[in-house]
């Protein structure tokens, strides 16, 4: 078991690291947002985020370790990607469609990250860690579900924006290819 342990401190060390800099890069996308209910729910992830540093702190404690942080690569990567993402569409009518893109990918690692991390606190028997991670879990898996439910919804949005422009300038319909069939078989 002390591998293990050894394995779950690390990997812990390395989600600390990773949600100090979800912190400092999540006002970056708040900004960068032009829609207002992304830049609620990026807000209200913010503030889980910074409680996330304290509850990984609270697991720390419960395997008697002092909190430390060890440089997470995926974390690095997937921030750095998602500058670029924001700096090529900070134009773009799509803009929150790329944001949600990047918080999405940060959501998706955090929820395979604290599964994990949750499976081995069990594994290690240590029911405090167990919880708290359930808790980050937890709150991770609903900002996915809030962030998914904003990727389709702005979907539609820009959907909409491109069928209409296809009404307004008929050679948009190269965008649709189907529009042009559409109209024929409604005799318009």
């Amino acid at each position: 078991m002390k591998a293990l342990k050894n394995l779950f401190l690390n990997e812990l060390a390395a989600m600390y690291d990773s949600e100090q800099r979800i912190t400092q890069a999540l006002p970056k996308l708040i900004k960068a947002a032009t829609c207002g209910k992304l830049r609620q729910a990026l807000q209200h992830h913010l503030q889980e985020a910074e409680g996330h540093v304290t509850l990984i702190e609270r697991v720390f404690a419960a395997f008697d370790e002092m909190p430390n942080a060890r440089k997470c690569p995926a974390m690095v990567g997937l921030l750095e990607e998602g500058d670029q993402i924001i700096s090529q569409n900070k134009k773009s009518p799509a803009i929150n469609e790329a944001i949600i893109s990047v918080a999405q990918k940060i959501k998706h690692y955090g929820i395979a990250s604290y599964g994990t991390l949750r499976a081995w606190a069990g594994k290690l028997d240590n029911e405090e860690a167990a919880n708290l991670l359930q808790e980050i879990l937890d709150e991770e898996k609903e900002a996915d579900h809030v962030l998914n439910d904003l990727a389709v919804a702005k979907n539609q949005e820009a959907f909409e924006e491109m069928e209409a422009a296809a009404w307004l300038h008929p050679t948009a319909t190269l965008l649709k290819p189907y529009a042009a069939a559409d109209l024929l078989r409604e005799g318009l």
